[in-house]
């Protein structure tokens, strides 16, 4: 696991400990990357068995080689307006930590874009807005190539909210 993976009780990390490998996607107009050791596998889209009373963020279950994979709705989680899926629509499966060992999730994207390295001069910190804004899932922000990339804390994303039980 990359030190991108890791926080320790509560504290945040420093830019330079974020450097490292992400996979980047997209949603709506903006990209994102998520800790390259946290991505088990990319799935192109497909059936999504919706469950009753689930979260609204969750669209439902994937049978994925036999194995079942509760699958998450990343725009509605992020707050974005819903759009239908296209060609390039997609499930990340990730592992996270449970409190069983590790558990897998989907999230379901609008692109993959690409594997990066970040380097420690290229990340920031997650960005301070005063108050009280839910920034706890932003690991830090890259600038790549003249581009920002929002890195995430998938655990966080996928725990916070009643999404996810850390099982």
């Amino acid at each position: 696991m990359t030190q991108a993976g890791n926080e320790t009780a509560g504290m945040a990390l420093q830019p330079a400990a974020l450097a490292g490998k992400y996979l980047t996607f997209r949603l709506a107009d903006e990209e994102y990357g998520l800790p390259i050791m946290k991505v088990q596998e990319i799935i192109g889209m497909m059936r999504v068995t919706p469950l009753p009373r689930l979260p609204h963020n969750v669209r439902g279950v994937i049978n994925l080689r036999g194995r079942i994979i509760p699958t998450i709705e990343l725009r509605t989680t992020f707050g974005l307006e819903q759009t239908p899926d296209t060609e390039k629509t997609c499930i990340i499966v990730v592992d996270i930590a449970g409190r069983a060992g590790k558990v897998s999730a989907g999230i379901i994207v609008d692109e993959v874009a690409e594997v990066i390295y970040i380097g420690a001069d290229e990340v920031n910190g997650a960005p301070q807005f005063g108050a009280h804004p839910n920034t706890q899932f932003i690991l830090g922000v890259g600038i790549v190539k003249g581009g920002v990339k929002i890195l995430l804390d998938v655990e966080k994303v996928l725990l916070s909210g009643g999404t996810m039980k850390a099982a």
